[in-house]
């Protein structure tokens, strides 16, 4: 029996990255804010489609040889946060054409534990400057690395999805065709696409399937780099739906560097972060459309369910015991997590960009001036609040795992974040750190409760924790296709497509179907009322990127250490013949590919 459970966690938060005298801290996703030993809430949300499994009240029993029965419950999960501050900028709007950072990419977990797992390798939130101090305007990009509840094509290696969130969550992208937003219960809903065409595919180099964007499988430790650019691609437009509402200019590019491929891979449509404005005129010139971007940020790894169990002893002392968590062996006892964190002035790249269009300047080759660039230093009070907790719990049994007793910051270097393990407890297995599955709830001195982690050989038998086998969390969705509309008069059909379709084996065991669109006839711009002329001029500008900017430059500032990513190398195409200049590749279809 399946049933949809609400799981609500508030416990605790500590970022350092914001002067104390700084009265207001900048909200991240309304679960991260970024204060000096500043204590805030935190509220997580998840909605997760697991198998019912016998709860705490209601324990399984474990027969094991030599023992008797023991109760086991297996409703627990463990979630919270790993923080990473990053100093404080005192004149962010001097920064504020962008970020990037490069970060680890690995498989968190050692099996993929289900379809309810859910966790992002770390990340970051994007807010508009003009929007800091106000209140109910919530607006982010916030994507990065992981997986997801709605992942149908999951794997141990993680993806990437853009996570732009216009106002309040009440619509949100994730990449071209893939969005979603509240009351849209498969996200796949065409009738009401809320968000799907909030993401424009801009390269000629790239596919990006609905289910996310594919790195190469089996990639572990390497670093995923990526960033924001605002480009001047559409014109501010003075009125928007044909309503007294202006659109800014700024349209959000992601840039990768990877080691197969580099540059501008896709951008939100400006109108994605002005649509709620036209409901609310008050709100106009506060999104990201128009705002510099906050330089402040906090950079933070957001898990949300990982697999847990729970039992006690004869004497009544709780044990608990979660899924493989691994990280990437970097060093004889290191990981490198991220590196490289930047913000950049509009000088970086948006000026140069901006002349390009609107004067004779030189051609741009879309390289990136590191002079504006400012590289953003790690700082001390990286923390964690993950704890241990089943659903329906009492806030005041709500305990944090003992994260310290695993692992110290190593800020050797200040602008790479690497973990340092305790070997006594964490285990080298191949090319990954295996942190201890099994912990025990310890009372410390000033009477506070934390999970310890401890080895399998101190956890009691009778608890029969050592024998529990981990079912699959949630059932996968993989047999439902991803589809987009094929009816001939939709924005998908007419005018459609000048090549295809043609399809492509990712590496997450799915196929994918795409077509070749001219830029602007493909479906995301065609949804947003731009004019003709609107249309053609953007048209012109994304030919130029074509011919001047090619897949091997540097767009963002590079790190210094470790190796370089791939994607997926089938995600990589080359464009047919007198298509390479102007035209895209646009994915309609992905399915599972047949055994």
């Amino acid at each position: 029996m399946k049933r949809l459970i609400q799981i609500f966690i508030v416990s605790l938060l500590s970022v350092a990255c914001m002067p104390t005298d700084v009265p207001n801290a900048i909200a991240t996703d309304r679960r991260l804010a970024a204060a000096t030993e500043v204590h805030v809430p935190l509220l997580v949300t998840a909605s997760v489609d697991i198998e019912e499994h016998e709860s705490k009240e209601n324990p399984v029993e474990i027969e094991k040889e030599g023992a008797g029965l023991t109760d086991v419950g297996e409703d627990w999960f463990a979630t919270g946060f790993l923080n990473y501050p990053v100093e404080w900028i005192e004149d962010p709007l001097s920064y504020g054409a962008g970020f990037s950072m490069h970060v680890a990419a690995w498989p968190m977990q050692e099996t993929y534990p289900g379809a309810a797992y859910q966790s992002g390798l770390p990340g970051t939130w994007m807010h508009a400057d003009a929007a800091t101090d106000r209140e109910e305007i919530y607006s982010t990009i916030e994507g990065g690395l992981g997986w997801w509840n709605d992942t149908r094509f999951a794997t141990e290696t993680p993806k990437f999805i853009m996570g732009g969130v216009s106002r309040e969550f009440m619509e949100w992208a994730n990449g071209p065709g893939a969005g979603a937003g509240f009351g849209d219960v498969d996200r796949r809903d065409w009738d009401e696409p809320q968000g799907k065409y909030g993401v424009a595919q801009l390269s000629p180099y790239v596919l990006w399937a609905p289910d996310g964007l594919n790195l190469k499988d089996g990639t572990n430790g390497e670093l995923f780099g990526y960033g924001y650019h605002p480009l001047p691609l559409i014109d501010t437009q003075v009125e928007t739906n044909g309503l007294d509402v202006s659109t800014g200019n700024q349209s959000w590019t992601l840039f990768l560097n990877t080691g197969n491929f580099k540059g501008p891979v896709s951008f939100f449509i400006p109108n994605f972060f002005t649509k709620p404005v036209l409901e609310d005129p008050s709100l106009e010139g506060i999104f990201l459309d128009t705002s510099p971007s906050g330089a402040n940020r906090g950079i933070s790894m957001e898990t949300q369910v990982i697999p847990a169990v729970h039992a006690t002893d004869a004497e009544g002392t709780s044990y608990a015991r979660i899924t493989q968590i691994q990280f990437p062996v970097s060093g004889p006892d290191t990981s490198i997590i991220l590196s490289q964190p930047s913000v950049y002035s509009h000088a970086a790249l948006w000026n140069n960009v901006d002349q390009w269009w609107n004067s004779d300047a030189a051609v741009l080759g879309g390289a990136f001036d590191p002079e504006e660039t400012h590289l953003t230093a790690f700082t001390e009070g990286a923390d964690s609040s993950y704890i241990i907790i089943y659903e329906g719990i009492a806030e005041d049994e709500e305990y944090y795992i003992d994260w310290d007793a695993l692992a110290t910051p190593d800020l050797s270097d200040p602008y790479t974040f690497k973990y340092r393990w305790n070997m006594d407890l964490v285990t080298q297995f191949g090319d990954n750190f295996h942190l201890p599955e099994y912990y025990r709830l310890e009372q410390e001195p000033d009477g506070d409760k934390v999970w310890t982690p401890i080895l399998v050989e101190d956890v009691p038998e009778e608890t029969g924790l050592q024998l529990h086998e981990f079912e699959q969390l949630g059932v996968r969705n993989d047999a439902q296709p991803f589809v987009t509309p094929e009816e001939p008069d939709s924005i998908w059909q007419s005018p459609g497509p000048v090549a295809g379709p043609f399809q492509a084996e990712l590496g997450d065991g799915s196929i994918v179907t795409y077509s070749w669109y001219r830029f602007v006839d493909q479906p995301a711009i065609l949804y947003w009322d731009f004019s003709a002329a609107e249309r053609e001029a953007l048209q012109a500008r994304v030919e130029a990127i074509h011919r001047h900017w090619m897949p091997d430059q540097a767009y963002l500032a590079s790190p210094a250490v470790g190796e370089l990513a791939d994607l997926d190398p089938n995600i990589i195409v080359t464009p047919p013949a007198g298509l390479e200049i102007g035209y895209v590749p646009i994915v309609t279809r992905q399915e599972k590919a047949t055994e």
